[in-house]
């Protein structure tokens, strides 16, 4: 473990007992002077150098970065705000700078902790312990589970490998499908669990567990209604590509649900009593004859086991495994990738002390609309909402809606293997998640089509004919030229400015991994369930067969992360 790492972690334990310094009213406790402290960004190691005087902070500077741009220049408005409050408590992460955010705020606790005169010899040794069930991984399946095996009257410890909690979760920006939703109702939304599934299925070329998505769709009402009841914000609903009616709930404008909902999860996990360890990352599933009795935990100190009645895997995928993504399907090699440092398979590996069995594992999507270099994912709701996708040429070269796999694969035909997602101001306007996209530098703007295209370099005729034309066809509502329906064109490109982002696909999702039934059980290769063995999220396969539809995922995480949680919680306590 890096020594940022380390610091992180010391700097968690003492911020559990003491709320992070200014709330404890201690602030005789804080020496004047200047103070450095680092933790991990999303990249690299963070280290910041801090000023303090009468126990509040009066100036804050990052020392080293090396994050993307717009992390960097967010971080600026970030350390500022701490100034002005002389504390990091109730500082708001940037939207989309999620890692960068925290690793800023850790390392100026890091720092606040010398000004205290806090050393690592201060840090109670993390040893051998028991809990009815253990959870490995805290993005938003491990945090469902937590949640839901604590409501179960479990003891829960959830061990997250990163310094912060979240995962994959925390890039997600579409939003949950769900279908037969109170909110659909309330919206005059007509929407049926049986379309849900067909769209889910056929999506996936018809290679999904039924059963596993049957559970999924039956059961996403109700996660919903329960997500909300833990401080969800779900009350938006829109539409991605590949579905029949509007289903994806995010929060209140469009905006970005993934960090949203860690937040929440993560609050009320913490409010039930579920013991989260950052920094903490598991070796191995004790296999006790064939049946899983707990974890090894590798910290700063050596190992340390954990016995639990039952465990739960809520690793997330294996996207940021390049040598792993492409042992599976070469012709990845050197794409980038959407995930966050951390989905890196680790389970496989455990899962073999079990004779586990995998399912399709070589359906690894990509997803099409990604920032060449950044990495950095624009949401399919934008296309939802309106926005077309157009060449070099000017020209548009495929239905907007298309599934992930179809329009990645018209993307790479195009000259340059990019293309550029249009949309006007009123497009802008509907979904808050553009403005973060805004704030990350990462839009062209024009006035006009026509100054548009002449800071593209793209024919000015060509783009103002292909705009034109779809501004027809949405008045129409038909679309002769790739069969956009009437329904996926809800607005005219007519309100500048008008923007674009370039973009192209990138490693997204991987939709295999370990086989589970409907009760999130692990299943072992002659078909048998393993006794205690939990799994939920995107290190389990079968529910997305061959391409996974946008919403999905978060459908996903939270609905099997909540039932891996029930079930467990019932297995430990003999229920």
């Amino acid at each position: 473990m890096k020594k940022s790492q380390i610091i992180a972690t010391i700097i968690f334990l003492i911020a559990s007992c003491c709320a992070i310094f200014f709330s404890c009213g201690k602030a005789e406790n804080i020496a004047d002077g200047t103070w450095t402290g680092k933790a991990p960004g999303f990249k690299d190691e963070i280290e910041v150098s801090i000023t303090t005087k009468d126990g509040k902070i009066v100036s804050a500077d990052v020392l080293k970065i090396n994050d993307s741009d717009f992390a960097v220049n967010d971080t600026k408005a970030l350390l500022a705000e701490i100034v002005k409050k002389g504390s990091v408590s109730n500082v708001d992460v940037v939207s989309g700078a999620t890692y960068t955010s925290k690793g800023i705020i850790a390392a100026v606790n890091a720092a606040l902790a010398s000004a205290k005169g806090i050393s690592e010899a201060t840090t109670a040794k993390l040893e051998d312990t028991e809990t009815d069930v253990v959870i490995i991984g805290a993005g938003g399946a491990g945090l469902s589970a937590a949640v839901a095996a604590r409501e179960g009257g479990a003891s829960v410890i959830v061990l997250e490998k990163m310094p912060i909690v979240g995962g994959n979760t925390n890039y997600a920006t579409g939003g949950l499908n769900a279908s037969e939703t109170s909110i659909q109702a309330k919206m005059g939304i007509s929407d049926s669990n049986e379309q849900y599934i067909e769209d889910t299925m056929v999506g996936g070329k018809n290679i999904n567990d039924l059963a596993l998505v049957t559970e999924m769709v039956e059961k996403s009402a109700e996660t919903v209604d329960w997500l909300i009841k833990l401080g969800a914000d779900l009350t938006d609903v829109g539409k991605m590509a590949g579905s029949t009616n509007s289903r994806t709930h995010r929060p209140t404008g469009g905006a970005a649900v993934g960090a949203h909902l860690s937040a929440a999860l993560e609050k009320a996990a913490k409010a039930a009593g579920a013991d989260i360890r950052l920094n903490q990352e598991v070796t191995k599933i004790i296999n006790e004859n064939g049946k899983a009795v707990g974890v090894v935990v590798s910290t700063k100190d050596g190992e340390y086991t954990i016995k639990a009645k039952a465990v739960i895997v809520a690793t997330g995928g294996f996207g940021a495994n390049p040598t792993l993504v492409e042992s599976y399907k070469p012709e990845l090699k050197g794409f980038g990738t959407t995930n966050h440092a951390g989905a890196t398979g680790d389970a496989l590996t455990w899962a073999k002390d079990f004779n586990a069995a995998l399912t399709d594992i070589e359906q690894i999507q990509t997803h099409p609309t990604v920032v060449p270099v950044k990495n950095l994912m624009i949401t399919e709701a934008v296309r939802g909402n309106g926005a077309i996708m157009i060449n070099r040429d000017g020209n548009r070269f495929c239905t907007e809606m298309a599934t992930r796999d179809v329009m990645s694969a018209a993307i790479l035909e195009q000259t340059g293997g990019t293309a550029y997602l249009m949309f006007d101001t009123s497009i802008r306007k509907s979904l808050k998640a553009i403005e973060t996209y805004a704030s990350q530098g990462l839009l062209t703007e024009g006035a006009t089509v026509a100054e548009l295209a002449q800071k593209l370099g793209l024919p000015e005729a060509t783009l103002e004919k292909t705009v034109t034309d779809y501004n027809s066809y949405v008045a129409n509502g038909n679309d002769p030229d790739f069969g956009r329906k009437a329904s996926e064109m809800p607005r005219a490109l007519v309100e500048g400015p008008y923007y674009v982002v370039e973009v192209g696909p990138a490693i997204h999702h991987t939709m295999g991994g370990l086989k589970i039934n409907t009760k999130a059980e692990v299943i072992d290769t002659n078909g048998n369930v393993i006794p205690a063995l939990y799994a939920a999220g995107e290190v389990t396969g079968g529910i997305h067969g061959a391409n996974r539809l946008g919403g999905n995922a978060v459908a996903d995480i939270t609905v099997f992360g909540k039932i891996a949680g029930e079930q467990a919680a019932k297995y430990a306590l003999g229920k």
